[in-house]
């Protein structure tokens, strides 16, 4: 989903206040499933299997591989590796979630969820509320 599209989403919702874990759910987790779709397919996986793992579609996997979806958040250098080591540690939904909750984690410690705020919401730039 396009910045651009999600912001007018959220104008038309009324929604003018976005919290940061909404800034994870409509941006950073549909990101971290495009790298793990990526990532899990390079290591043989099908996208049968990918989907199932991740808990999306077939096609949502397919999109994401292509990057037809969520393709407008860039990582870090750092979390991109963090996401691509994670993934073969992904068996079942219960790693997947764990691994999923420890990559979001780092994501805000590394204030990508920051910048992304800043980005789609009406906060202050250099907020620093979530570290306090």
């Amino acid at each position: 989903m396009h910045l651009k599209y999600l912001e007018l989403t959220m104008v038309n919702m009324s929604l003018t206040t976005l919290h940061p874990q909404e800034v994870e759910v409509f941006y950073i987790l549909p990101a971290i499933r495009r790298e793990l779709s990526v990532a899990l397919k390079e290591l043989g996986k099908s996208q049968k299997d990918i989907a199932k793992l991740l808990g999306v579609t077939e096609a949502a996997v397919s999109q994401y591989i292509s990057k037809k979806r969520a393709a407008d958040v860039d990582f870090p250098r750092e979390l991109a590796a963090e996401i691509r080591k994670a993934a073969p540690k992904m068996t079942d939904k219960s790693s997947m979630i764990k691994e999923t909750q420890r990559i979001l984690a780092s994501a805000k410690d590394h204030k990508l969820t920051c910048r992304l705020h800043e980005q789609v919401a009406d906060v202050p730039k250099g907020c620093d509320i979530c570290f306090h």
